[in-house]
């Protein structure tokens, strides 16, 4: 046997070439291994980003919902507000009103007692002007007897 045979009679550059192609193929299947892991890193990276994307778009669609919920009840909470306040202007008015009446029929009544004092106090008078003008009456009969 001569050192280029081996013992199942290939020559060694034989040997060599097929190891050569075996690498090769493997560096082939290597690579494209390679390729695909790498495709797959970019596919999920991408599907990540997308994720991260759909999420901070719900994320903002949410904080838009809440500001605008918010400015919902800050709104309804001002109208809330503002007719509480009419009302009670309303209220206040009318009983502002309320007193001026009782204050006009207060002073009716003080103007009424006044006159009615003033007409008992003029009765008054007229009686005593009637019974004084009886008792001249009855002195100047009784003067002329």
């Amino acid at each position: 046997m001569s050192p280029e045979t081996g013992p199942s009679g290939e020559s060694l550059s034989v040997q060599i070439e097929e190891a050569e192609r075996k690498l090769r193929a493997a560096a082939e299947v290597a690579t494209t291994a390679e390729r695909r892991a790498t495709a797959e890193i970019e596919a999920l990276e991408a599907d990540l980003e997308r994720e991260r994307a759909g999420a901070e778009e719900t994320r903002e669609k949410l904080r838009l919902a809440h500001e605008e919920e918010l400015q919902r009840e800050r709104e309804a909470k001002e109208k809330a507000i503002a007719a509480a306040e009419t009302r009670l202007g309303e209220i206040e008015a009318q009983a502002e009103a309320a007193e001026q009446r009782v204050e006009r029929a207060e002073r009716r009544a003080e103007e009424a007692e006044r006159a009615v004092a003033a007409e008992k106090a003029r009765a008054r008078e007229g009686a005593a002007t009637w019974l004084r003008e009886q008792l001249d009456s009855i002195r100047r009969e009784a003067e002329s007897r």
